[in-house]
Order: C-alpha cells, then sequence, then structure tokens
C-alpha cells in the first residue's frame, strides 16, 4: 500500500477546496504546491526504472486530475490536451508512456515555462495526477526592430549592411485571451516597410473543443521592392521620386478543425489585392500578368497537418507532416488563376541521451509556367533553404528539399534569477546549447530557364556544414552555422528559429 500521513493531509484539504467554495479562496495555489511537493517526496518512486519489478502493477486507475498554478488558463484548455482521463484504467507500460506524453503536449501550448504531471498512488493500482504549471507572461508589448531581408547574411553580405533596410514600430502580443489560449496580435510598423497587421484566432469554438477560427488583415506599403532576381540574387528597385512601388492588401478567414491530438485540419478563405507603381513594369514586364498594374484575387486553401513533436520550437524527437493544396483565383473576374501543392514532412529521432537526428523534407508545385512575382517560390524562401545557399533564391515553378542534422547536447541549464527578475514569469531563465553536423541537398524546376539564373537553377544543389544552436526564454532559437555549399563557397551565417 503506497500511503502515506502527509498525502492524507494532501488528500483533505484537495477535497475541501473543491467542495467548500470559501475554503478554496483560502488554500492558495502555493500551499497546495508545497503539500504536493512533500507527499511526492514520501511517496515512492513510480518510474519504470526506479519501480521494483515485483511493486509494478499490471494496471493502473486514475482517481482524479488536479491542477496548481493555472491562475489565468481555463482547466478546460488543459485538459484538452491529455490523454490521461479520470476514471480510466491504463496498463502499467501504457499509463507510464501517457504520462510522459501528456506533459509534452501540454508544454506545447506554449503558455508555461514549466509542466510537471506527477502521479501519487494511493493504492497499489490507484492514482491522482497533480499537474503543476508555471504560467508565461502572455501580455508582450514589444517594439519591432528588425531586419526587411529574408535573413540575417541576406543583409549582411549582399545588401551591404544598410540600415535602411530596418524595420521599426510597435507589437502587442496577447497569447492567451481569457485563460482560453486565443490569440491576439496587432502591429503597427514603419521603415522599410510600412505595414499594420491584426490576428486573433479561438482554438475552441465549440464544447467538444474540435473546431476553431481565426482572421488577419493585413496592409503594406513598400517604396523599396524586390522586381526580380538575377544571378539567383534578388534584384531590388527603387525610383527617384521614392513613390511608393507596392500597396498589398489582404483579408483572411481560417476555419480548423482537430478531431484528435495530434491532427489538425485548416481551410482558408481570403481575399487579396496588389497594386504597384508603372515604373516596376518597366524592371519586369512580367511582374503583374498582361501589362498590370493591379491584380485582385480571392483563394481558398485546405492543409492537413500531423504535429507529434516533443517541442514544437526545437524537437528532439517525434515527426511533423504538413500537406496542402491552394487556389488562388476562384472567379472570372479575378485576375489570377493559380493552383499550389506544398509538402513538409520532418523526422526526429532520439540516439541516446545526447544525440537526436533530423531529417525533413519540403517540396510546393505550381501547375501553370509563370506565377505573379508576388507569389514566386523556389530555394531561399521559408521554409525551403539550403544551408550555404542562403544568400541566393533559386526561382522556380516546382522545387525539393531535403534537410538533415545530428545534433548534440552541449549544455542543458536553468538560471534562477529571481534576486534580479521582479516579475516571476522571467524568473527562471533556460539555456540549451546544441552542436550540429548539417547535410542539405535539393532541386529547383525553372520552366521558363530564366537565362541570367542558370547558374543554379534545374541543377542538383547541396551544401554541408556545423552549427551551434542555442535555445533559451520562451523558446527562443538562434543558429550561428557554418556551411559550404557545392560551388565551393562557404560562409557563416547567423539565423533565427529551428532550421526545420
Amino acid at each position: 500500500m503506497y500511503l502515506f500521513s502527509s498525502w492524507n493531509c494532501l488528500k483533505c484539504l484537495i477535497i475541501l477546496n473543491f467542495t467548500i467554495p470559501y475554503l478554496r479562496r483560502w488554500l492558495s495555489a502555493s500551499v497546495l504546491l508545497l503539500l504536493t511537493q512533500i507527499a511526492v517526496a514520501q511517496t515512492e518512486p513510480t518510474t519504470p526504472s526506479l519501480v521494483e519489478a515485483s511493486a509494478v502493477p499490471d494496471s493502473v486507475t486514475i482517481n482524479n486530475i488536479f491542477l496548481v498554478g493555472n491562475e489565468k488558463t481555463r482547466k478546460r484548455i488543459i485538459l484538452r490536451e491529455m490523454d490521461l482521463t479520470v476514471g480510466s484504467t491504463y496498463g502499467w507500460e501504457r499509463f507510464i508512456e501517457l504520462l510522459s506524453a501528456d506533459q509534452k503536449k501540454v508544454y506545447n501550448l506554449q503558455l508555461f515555462n514549466t509542466v510537471e504531471l506527477t502521479p501519487l498512488f494511493i493504492t497499489e493500482n490507484q492514482v491522482e495526477l497533480v499537474l503543476t504549471v508555471k504560467e508565461r507572461w502572455y501580455i508582450l508589448p514589444s517594439l519591432i526592430f528588425n531586419l526587411a531581408d529574408r535573413n540575417f547574411s541576406e543583409w549582411w553580405i549582399n545588401q551591404n549592411r544598410d540600415f535602411s533596410r530596418v524595420n521599426y514600430g510597435i507589437k502587442l502580443d496577447h497569447n492567451n485571451v481569457g485563460g482560453r489560449n486565443e490569440k491576439f496580435r496587432v502591429i503597427g510598423q514603419m521603415g522599410f516597410t510600412q505595414a499594420l497587421d491584426l490576428q486573433y484566432s479561438k482554438p475552441y469554438i465549440d464544447r467538444k473543443q474540435r473546431h476553431g477560427l481565426g482572421m488577419r488583415f493585413t496592409y503594406f506599403t513598400n517604396k523599396t521592392i524586390a522586381v526580380r532576381s538575377a544571378e539567383n540574387k534578388q534584384v531590388f528597385y527603387t525610383n527617384e521620386q521614392e513613390d511608393v512601388l507596392r500597396r498589398s492588401i489582404s483579408s483572411i478567414l481560417t476555419y480548423t478543425y482537430r478531431g484528435s491530438y495530434y491532427n489538425f485540419h485548416h481551410v482558408t478563405a481570403g481575399y487579396q489585392q496588389n497594386n504597384i507603381h508603372e515604373d516596376v513594369l518597366l524592371q519586369n514586364p512580367f511582374y503583374f500578368p498582361d501589362l498590370k498594374t493591379k491584380i485582385r484575387y480571392f483563394l481558398i486553401s485546405y492543409s492537413y497537418r500531423h504535429d507529434k513533436r516533443d517541442n514544437v520550437a526545437y524537437a528532439t524527437e517525434g515527426q511533423l507532416l504538413n500537406v496542402g493544396v491552394a487556389q488562388y483565383g476562384l472567379f472570372g473576374k479575378d485576375d489570377v488563376r493559380q493552383t499550389e501543392f506544398s509538402l513538409l514532412a520532418n523526422k526526429y529521432t532520439r540516439l541516446g541521451r545526447k544525440f537526436h537526428a533530423v531529417s525533413g523534407i519540403s517540396a510546393s508545385s505550381f501547375l501553370s509556367r509563370r506565377q505573379p512575382y508576388t507569389m514566386v517560390r523556389g530555394i531561399g524562401y521559408r521554409p525551403d533553404f539550403i544551408r550555404g545557399y542562403e544568400i541566393n533564391v533559386i526561382e522556380g515553378q516546382q522545387l525539393i528539399v531535403h534537410k538533415n542534422s545530428l545534433r548534440y547536447e552541449l549544455l542543458n541549464l536553468s538560471f534562477d534569477i529571481s534576486a534580479y527578475m521582479p516579475i516571476e514569469e522571467f524568473a527562471v531563465f533556460p539555456f540549451k546549447a546544441y552542436l550540429s553536423a548539417n547535410f542539405d541537398h535539393g532541386y529547383v524546376n525553372d520552366k521558363n530557364r530564366i537565362p541570367e539564373n542558370l547558374r543554379l537553377t534545374n541543377t542538383y544543389l547541396y551544401g554541408y556544414g556545423a552549427g551551434l544552436d542555442i535555445v533559451t526564454l520562451y523558446d527562443l532559437v538562434f543558429r550561428f552555422e557554418y556551411s559550404i555549399n557545392n560551388q565551393g563557397i562557404g560562409n557563416f551565417f547567423i539565423n533565427v528559429r529551428s532550421p526545420l
């Protein structure tokens, strides 16, 4: 029998806390957490590696699940992520597997700095779960100061570190509106790109928490734009009067369906309008079809997403699959008629306690021969790139990229800075560092065979090198890499976000 006096005290307090309203207010989360830690310290370990073989039960029944630390986040939002349910019975190995998986799924909500799921046995095969979370700071006002270019290396090498190519402004994020995991963002931006961006998403609009909605409105203008590519690099243009060369407005509505924990369906419908200055057509007559200076069209797209990564910001095990189709131009008066298919498939494999391997394929294809330049795809545009070619764009109608990394966990630290940081949500500073060996390869098919870009289009490309990845507070990722491509050109690159 796994029965201890401290657990009896904890159980009585929990029961009173949930049955007597005025005691609920009196019993604070901090007291409950302290008692939980005492009970855990006295309870025998329940992980398979620490439990004696004779003590492992054949099955486990969950009597209750208690949440600690979710001051803002609704209980139903958290429990939606868990396979483990009250009243259910599981085989021992399945129970241990779900404990680990559910803890990762709750963390992947990206609402909490830490998540701990602790089983407390009250009999040999009956358990009560305590899920302890530490919430993040959800309202994040911030100043915008970032580069307008595709990546740091593009700005540093191709654009000669030109500070006029910087965006600045104000951004406000609310990542947990009403404690329901709703996202709201507003951006007011000046500089290289003048923009207004409004976004809102509600993951669940029904009681069963399967259906969700999102919407976005974007408006932006540019006085300098990429009008074409030459020698596999973007060519930018600004006219002498410094007129606005491009003006864009778009609005979209997205419906999501989540039938199971790892599978998502997205249907997006929207409207897009782009205006350009007539001088742009002098630089590239094919920028818009039929020498137009304005194109308008409706669009609709569908995508299926299977996401079973242990960490959505920087995964070390699991898999990700995203398959999509988009139709640009739905009605007779639309100025565009394009169909696009896309694929993203990543696999993350643990090779031991410190090593893991990552392999991912991304591909896309347009059916038509030529697209408006605002819709051009290729290697160099997110998420399709090859290490060693960060300063290049290899444009075409079909592409495939295969990225690979072998990573070694160099550091995994966590610093308590509460003595210097009065805000609890920032009191713990995590720091992880990974060494990586990388090899990427791919191919772009350009049906138009533009002469000035033939060096890299319609040919096999690859790049390899080594890097250092840093993962820190609020899942921020920084990558420092040196890569060499099959042209024999090597460069040092700085990137933000995980490569796959």
